[in-house]
């Protein structure tokens, strides 16, 4: 067996963003495995290293050489291997290839059952590991993969990478591998901090790399990362604030530094008159500082750099950051400050001049939509006189903001700007939120909006979209949902469920209708058939999700309930029932499936009682029992009892098909029995498609 040796691969470059290291990193390691695995070097743990400046990987235990291989592979007998001439046949030929030599060297054999047999012999003799090594390193620089930026040259060499490479530092033991990329060449030193430990510093072997760095001022992903979160709880203990720390910035400043310090800043007094959305957006994108807020949730003029300088230019570092923070929210305040000169009708009026989508017009006219269909909606939800007034004008001022100076600079905060700017105008607290939330929930997990009037603008907007695009047949298509209307249908659906309590199907109707009073043509039936179908298609995922079967669901989505929180509440008790007493939805489903499949519905549903026998009355009262507790059960959203009105039905169900030849000789007698069966359908079809039940999962 071969002996091993711990193996270090490391590329070095100039300063590399954050989102690409992270990508390499989550490559470098399957790349590394998967290279040795090919070329046959057994190895320990591989352990990725990274910093801005460095990617690395350190594997334990690497064999210095390949195993040699002797293998012997038996085939098909000589006779059937080789035809009488002796030449090779077509089975020959066949093993020889999937055993990768040549048919001219298979050799025959008697077996130990005392047949000839033919056998192909390999011999592949050890493989020292350096060239494989080498060939292996080179590989990965070149096939690391940059989604979304531009790989870079360096020099007058047509290689590339995501930076320019300056050093690579690649190690067998104590033994440098060799590897050559662009016009770099391996080595066995390593560079460390720019100012704190400037210039090389020689690896000895791969087991001492980690020391090597943090004696040159350099951390590895996990240690920066650690440093800065006990530096941030340091401060937050020092000052009695919490630090605000998305994890999105904060990976991104641990891929800013080598050796991480916390320090803290002030900005001045006057920017905390400034809403704090544009002020911690402008600290956290531009600058990447973090921010605090007091025990009361109050954001406070103290801020959180991490710097990579040198610790004792902390004062200087301080300062620095100080000047640049202030010149950011000064800007912020003076884009605030000229948006409160603005009344927020001018405002409404500049959204002409702002593109929604070409076939839909300007974003003025979205806003006649959205106002429009949220009237719809208050009637619907039967909500209150005072918040449905607050609701249409909410609406009629939702994307004012759009314009402001600070929504074009701080995008992000659109709406929550625009609430601001309402409170300052005069509008009530409820326009005001109903303005600010009517984005949420703008991603997955994302919070709903607060109050009823945020929930009907953001429906509003969200259903107008969905309408709008399908109207004009742009609907998403496969992986493809620029408008992201998968989200705003499932976010539509939260809403109705969790907060509004009412369908979809009346609202997709008006939402179509103020399409078409705005001039845009299109078949409106079949479009409303689409978007329909489309969120119904959202509420069957969500479901799913949920946990329900996909043969319940289905159920659920063939009956005529639509609205969100009956459809998951009915989803839910028919699980609950199926799970509680099995046999009996079953046997239901499979009575109600063979009732389905004799069921004439072009011969309606009266009947005449002087044809029927006992077990047809018995059904006929049965169902119609059903149709009125189930009616009422609806209303009340009782879906236990609506579940327990169908399950009453299996009794008289089977007795009728027991002791009724449904398809009578009798026409009238059979015309009548399907009519029963009619009715039966019905009063099912109006809650679920029971059949679905009775097919194998």
């Amino acid at each position: 067996m071969a002996s091993a040796k711990d193996f270090l691969f490391e590329i070095g470059t100039e300063e590399m963003p954050s989102a690409p290291l992270n990508n390499a990193v989550s490559q470098l390691g399957k790349l590394v495995e998967a290279g040795l695995k090919d070329a046959g070097l057994a190895h320990g743990p591989v352990e990725v290293i990274s910093s801005p400046r460095r990617l690395a990987v350190l594997v334990s235990d690497v064999a210095t050489a390949t195993e040699e291989v002797n293998d012997v592979k038996r085939g098909p007998a000589a006779n059937i291997a080789f035809d009488a001439d002796g030449n090779p046949t077509k089975a020959a030929q066949g093993f020889a290839r999937k055993c990768g030599v040549d048919a001219a060297s298979l050799v025959r054999r008697v077996d130990t059952d005392g047949r000839e047999y033919v056998f192909a012999e390999q011999h592949i003799p050890s493989t020292d590991a350096m060239p494989l090594l080498s060939s292996l390193c080179e590989s990965i620089i070149g096939n690391l993969q940059w989604p979304n930026y531009r790989s870079q040259r360096w020099g007058s060499e047509h290689a590339t990478f995501v930076r320019p490479v300056r050093w690579i530092c690649c190690l067998l033991g104590s033994d440098v591998v060799p590897v050559t990329y662009a016009d770099v060449t391996s080595g066995n030193t390593t560079r460390g901090h720019r100012v704190l430990g400037a210039g090389e510093h020689i690896v000895d072997e791969p087991a001492h790399y980690l020391q090597v760095l943090e004696a040159a001022y350099v951390l590895d992903a996990k240690r920066r990362e650690q440093v800065i979160r006990e530096g941030i709880a340091k401060v937050e203990a020092e000052l009695g604030v919490s630090v605000d720390t998305p994890k999105k910035v904060f990976d991104e400043v641990v891929n800013l530094c080598e050796w991480p310090t916390v320090l803290i800043g002030h900005f001045d007094e006057e920017f905390l008159a400034v809403p704090h959305e544009i002020i911690c957006e402008s600290m956290l994108s531009n600058q990447r500082y973090f921010p605090t807020y007091d025990k009361d949730g109050k954001l406070t003029r103290a801020f959180v750099v991490v710097s990579n300088a040198d610790p004792a230019a902390s004062a200087t570092v301080v300062d620095g950051n100080e000047r640049v923070v202030r010149a950011r929210l000064d800007d912020a305040k003076f884009f605030y400050e000229e948006d409160l000169k603005v009344s927020l009708d001018t405002f409404r009026e500049r959204l002409v001049s702002v593109g929604f989508q070409q076939k839909l017009g300007n974003v003025l006219q979205k806003s006649e939509r959205i106002e429009s269909l949220a009237l719809a909606i208050t009637h619907e939800a039967r909500i209150g006189a005072k918040l449905a007034a607050a609701s249409a004008r909410a609406a009629h001022l939702c994307k004012t903001d759009l314009v402001s100076s600070a929504v074009v600079e701080f995008t992000n905060q659109q709406g929550v700007m625009g609430g601001y700017y309402a409170l300052a105008a005069g509008e009530g607290e409820d326009v005001a939120e109903g303005i600010r939330d009517h984005y949420r929930p703008r991603f997955a997990g994302d919070e709903l909006p607060e109050g009823t009037c945020g929930c009907v603008v953001a429906v509003a907007d969200k259903l107008d979209t969905i309408a709008g695009m399908f109207a004009i047949g742009e609907p998403p298509t496969g992986s493809k949902d620029p408008y992201a209307l998968r989200r705003a249908a499932i976010g539509v659906v939260t809403i109705l469920r969790d907060r509004l309590h009412v369908g979809y199907e009346s609202l997709v109707a008006e939402a179509l209708s103020s399409l078409a009073d705005q001039g845009i043509e299109f078949d409106a039936e079949k479009v409303a058939a689409d978007v329909n179908a489309f969120i119904l298609g959202r509420m069957q995922q969500m479901a799913r999700e949920d946990g329900i079967s996909a043969d319940t669901v289905a159920a659920v989505s063939a009956g005529s309930v639509t609205a969100p929180d009956d459809f998951f509440a009915l989803a839910h008790a028919l699980e609950d029932a199926r799970a509680n007493d099995p046999e009996t939805f079953e046997n239901l489903a499979i009575a109600y499936a063979r009732a389905a499949h004799l069921a004439d519905a072009t011969l309606g549903c009266e009947l005449d009682d002087a044809l029927m026998g006992d077990a047809e009355r018995t059904l006929a009262r049965a169902v119609e029992a059903a149709r009125g507790d189930i009616a009422s059960s609806l209303e009340d959203k009782d879906l236990a009892a609506v579940i327990a009105a169908l399950a009453a039905l299996r009794e008289p169900i089977d007795a009728f098909f027991a002791d009724v030849m449904v398809m009578d000789e009798d026409e009238a007698l059979r015309v009548n029995r399907l009519r029963l069966l009619n009715n039966l359908v019905e009063v099912f079809s109006g809650v679920a498609n029971i059949g679905e039940l009775a097919r194998k999962k």
